[in-house]
Order: C-alpha cells, then structure tokens, then sequence
C-alpha cells in the first residue's frame, strides 16, 4: 500500500470521478476525506466505501466556494489525521448551454462556475499549502477537462474556467515547488450522471474517438492515482485523458 497512514482530501468526491478517486486512494491504504455540497447520502456510502476498501473514510459538508469552509474543513483533516498529503480538487459546477446561446450567459452563472470551478481550487490550495510545506511533501490534482483546451464542451463559462484551472496549475506548481508537487488532469466526455441525460451528444462524440467508447470515472482516477503515487518529477502538466479524441 503506497498511501499508508498517508492523507488526501477529494472535493465533489461522493459520486463519479471524485468518488472513483477516493476508492483508488483508500485502496492503497489513504485516509480520505469525502467532500459533498449536497450529496450527503451519496458522501456517506463512499466514504464507507472507502474504509472498507483500506483506508479510513470521513464525509465532510463544504462548499468549495465559500473559503471558511474549506479552511474548516482543512483544519478538520489536519486534526484528525495529523496530515495533508494530497488535495483532488474535482468539485464542479456547470450548466448545458448552447455555446450560441449568448443572452443565457449570465453573470450569475458566470460568477457561480468561477467561484466553484477557479477559485475553490485556489482557496484549498492555500488551505493546505502551509501543511504540505511543513511536512516537507504534498500532491495537488486539478480535475480540469479538455473543454479548457478546445473551447467546447458544456457551456462557454465552463470551458474558460477549465482554461483558468490549467492556468492556476503552472502558476501554483511554480509558487510551491520543490515541496508540493501540482498537475492537472484534463477528461473528455466521462459517463456520469451529468452526461447520461444527453444519449446524441455521447454516441457522437464516442464515435469520434479513437477507442470507440466514453470514458469512465476510474479512467481518471488511475491517472490522478498515478500522479500522487508515482510522479516524481511531474509537477505544472496537464495530462489528457480523452480516449484518443483529439487525435481522431
């Protein structure tokens, strides 16, 4: 077990790609906290979840764009494992809207994507920078998406803000490299619930991609697995995970 007695944080980690993610984790023996908004039921079956696959799993209420909550619930990591060794920051929020659509751009739904999206990402990467520094090591992972390299993607909002999350990954690995290492990971179209109301949308897109299916939430999750447990001397990247669509 690679992550025993070790620590992770997993934002939006009660259901698809962030609960994947907690389950990679606490299989290599990670103790993982579970962050939920809403989900709470969800949260609380995969943070059982987790426990019962190797590591200790604790549900935790934040919004991500409320930044007293995420330094609480950092403090609350710190305090009952005594550590912080990575931060998923996979907490999201979109709306599907046609990128044409201008007049439904919103400033509301603009400032909720960003606040979610961009700046929950920063503030817990401030959150559990001093941790990380202190214990000499840490593991950032930004769960951006290929709509913030192609423009496409959900909604205009959406896209500019997985750019801005790519963005903040160069600009933090910078800033708190040698000690804590952090890099991004960049789905295409995952099959969750968020996608499973659109069947046209995914059947074209799976059939312009390289290997002919959607991604799944542990296809991500090996990556970021991957990233905390064995990449060294991988710090600022943005890995595309897409199933060969940008190259079909």
């Amino acid at each position: 077990m690679q992550l025993a007695g070790k620590c992770a944080i997993v934002t939006g980690g009660a259901t698809g790609i962030g609960r994947a993610v907690c389950l990679w984790l606490a299989r290599e023996g990670a103790n993982v906290v579970v962050n939920y908004s809403k989900s709470e039921n969800e949260a609380e079956e995969t943070a059982r979840d987790a426990t019962a696959a190797g590591g200790t799993g604790v549900a935790f209420k934040a919004d991500v764009a409320d930044e007293a909550k995420v330094k609480e619930m950092v403090a609350f990591t710190h305090e009952s494992f005594g550590r912080v060794d990575a931060l998923v920051n996979n907490a999201g929020y979109t709306q599907f809207i046609d990128h044409r659509d201008l007049d439904k751009l919103t400033d509301e739904l603009w400032d909720r994507i960003y606040a979610v999206n961009v700046k929950g990402a920063f503030y817990g990467i401030r959150a559990v920078a001093p941790i990380m520094q202190a214990q000499g090591s840490g593991h950032v992972v930004n769960i951006s998406s290929v709509a913030g390299l192609t423009g496409g993607g959900s909604s205009v909002p959406y896209a500019a803000s997985k750019a801005a999350m790519i963005a903040l990954t160069k600009s933090m690995s910078a800033a708190l490299g040698p000690e804590i290492r952090v890099n991004s990971v960049a789905p295409g179209l995952i099959y969750t619930r968020w996608t499973e109301g659109h069947p046209e949308r995914n059947e074209e897109i799976r059939q312009g991609t390289a290997m002919q299916r959607l991604g799944t939430p542990d296809d991500i999750a090996g990556a970021v697995h991957y990233l905390i447990c064995n990449g060294d001397w991988v710090t600022g990247q943005t890995i595309v995970i897409d199933g060969g669509r940008g190259v079909s």
